[in-house]
């Protein structure tokens, strides 16, 4: 894979899916000269997950927050960015039900803060990586989200994202911006923050602490393997015509429960434990307010216009995933 584009600024790229999109872009993308990293540092970031390309001279880190203009403009300047690639964001659910006005302050107003200066430097290409859960919940029976499917957030993280999925259409619309969007369904892999899910049950197995699901965990996620994603933002920029959005999923629709005892499985075998003393640490829990029931995503428009592919099955990149918080258990603790 070639980039369209020599120099870069990537927001949030001390995160999970940020950091993955970094590593890979200099391990296997070819013309990329430049990766300009602009973090925060948030409890979310962590630096531990560029480690393995401290010594790449490509990669220039730059901790500053996405609304600081003034910062913004001078590396867009000093660094020749050709595109933005944004990532920052406040993503827990749960946390934006306590506290949604952060939400809406990072994940919206930082995004019209990076909109605006495109529009002074209009060559510069915009990519908003977006979430399937801004077009809210599915019943079993309804069909998948596409990128034509209405928008109806049902949390305040979703109606943040929302919110500036709508001003970056705007924005391309009417300052006549170059712009694309990608709309993901739920990832997981190696360096994700204890908080989510996945890690947060892989932790609960290796310190025999209960696993708490929410109601009877019967809420359907459809899920993607980190490198998948960042592979398809990284063959929409390459491939991509402005102005379009992209729907990225695995085409592995789960129930968390199911997700649960694929974990607990593939946890002791790795372990040679005994995995029903572990289903015994299965707690249920009341349910999220607003708990939307099931994600899908339709990716055949990406599939069929740009040729992207999910390569990772879920079974096997769920035991590359366990497999490498066993090696590094202190990436386990928040």
């Amino acid at each position: 894979m070639r980039s369209r584009f020599r120099s870069l600024l990537v927001t949030g790229g001390a995160g999970f899916i940020g950091s993955c999109f970094i590593r890979y872009g200099l391990n296997k993308v070819f013309g990329v000269e430049k990766m300009v990293n602009l973090d925060v540092l948030t409890y979310a970031g962590n630096m531990h997950n560029l480690e393995p390309i401290q010594n790449d001279a490509r990669h220039v880190f730059v901790q500053a927050d996405i609304c600081d203009q003034r910062t913004v403009a001078q590396l867009l300047k000093e660094h020749q960015i050709e595109a933005i690639v944004h990532f920052a964001a406040e993503s827990h659910v749960d946390k934006s039900i306590l506290g949604p006005r952060e939400f809406l302050e990072t994940n919206v107003g930082g995004t019209l803060a990076l909109l605006d200066l495109v529009r002074l430097s209009p060559q510069i290409h915009f990519h908003h990586v977006s979430t399937d859960e801004v077009y809210g919940s599915l019943t079993h029976q309804e069909s998948s989200f596409k990128e034509t499917s209405l928008y109806k957030p049902n949390s305040p993280y979703a109606a943040s994202k929302a919110a500036a999925d709508h001003f970056v259409r705007a924005y391309a619309n009417t300052y006549k911006l170059s712009t694309t969007i990608s709309h993901c369904s739920n990832n997981y892999g190696p360096y994700q923050h204890p908080e989510k899910f996945i890690p947060r049950m892989i932790a609960g197995c290796l310190h025999k602490s209960f696993l708490p699901i929410y109601g009877e965990g019967i809420n359907i996620r459809d899920w993607l393997f980190v490198e998948d994603h960042v592979k398809a933002i990284w063959t929409i920029l390459e491939q991509g015509a402005a102005g379009e959005s992209y729907a990225i999923g695995g085409g592995s629709e789960k129930t968390n429960i199911d997700v649960l005892h694929s974990i607990i499985d593939t946890f002791s075998v790795l372990k040679n434990e005994d995995p029903t003393q572990l289903k015994l640490l299965i707690k249920k829990v009341a349910d999220r307010p607003g708990h939307d029931l099931r994600y899908s995503i339709d990716a055949t428009k990406i599939k069929k216009n740009l040729g992207w592919m999910p390569m990772y099955d879920f079974e096997s990149s769920l035991r590359e995933t366990i497999r490498w918080y066993l090696e590094y258990p202190k990436r386990l603790e928040c």
